[in-house]
């Protein structure tokens, strides 16, 4: 199949005003989803209004609180279960967008593993970030560039990380992924939580 017959992607659920509507139909403030859920308020304002990034973790706490499956609360169809394997078709696989759209996560992870380790497949068109704060102490990422070139940085670090090369570096200080090349890239993320 062509590129230009591939079947066009839907877009992105849209989290920040998905979360805002559960939210205010339960009569809960930002104040009482941060107490219920152990996210800050200014995360969940920032979730809200769609200028952040949450983490596997964050959208774990939040289904918890709420207490809703993940895709009951990006707004998507639970996966498809066979006896022993469960297949999540790709449509339903839950994407996060930065707000320019220049960079997506697709969430990879099984629902149990939030908070330990978590997976995503990452794309960035050109001039596109991934800016992230620093995760819980010990935290490291792992990152494998699958297409393109991929710059990284953390801490005061940067390095340049090519087509098959693997990146592992401390996500427990502030840390970036950019994609400063003319061609899209596509990576692999795992995210490693300290303990």
């Amino acid at each position: 199949m062509s590129a230009s017959a591939a079947k066009p992607r839907s877009p992105a659920p849209l989290l920040g005003p998905r979360l805002k509507a559960i939210r205010r139909s339960r009569n809960l403030s930002l104040d009482d989803l941060a107490a219920l859920s152990g996210v800050s308020k200014s995360m969940l304002s920032q979730v809200e209004r769609g200028q952040a990034n949450p983490t596997f973790a964050t959208l774990w706490s939040l289904t918890t609180a709420l207490e809703l499956d993940l895709p009951e609360l990006i707004g998507l169809q639970s996966s498809v279960s066979h006896p022993g394997i469960e297949v999540t078709a790709g449509g339903f696989t839950p994407e996060i967008r930065t707000d320019d759209g220049l960079c997506t996560l697709r969430i990879l992870s099984p629902t149990q593993s939030a908070g330990q380790i978590e997976w995503y497949d990452l794309s960035l068109q050109p001039g596109g970030a991934l800016v992230s704060a620093p995760h819980a102490r010990g935290a490291r990422e792992h990152l494998t560039v699958r297409e393109g070139v991929l710059q990284v940085a953390s801490g005061g670090d940067s390095v340049e990380v090519i087509q098959d090369a693997t990146a592992r570096y401390a996500a427990d200080v502030p840390h970036a992924i950019r994609n400063l090349g003319r061609k899209a890239a596509r990576a692999l993320l795992v995210v490693a939580h300290g303990r």
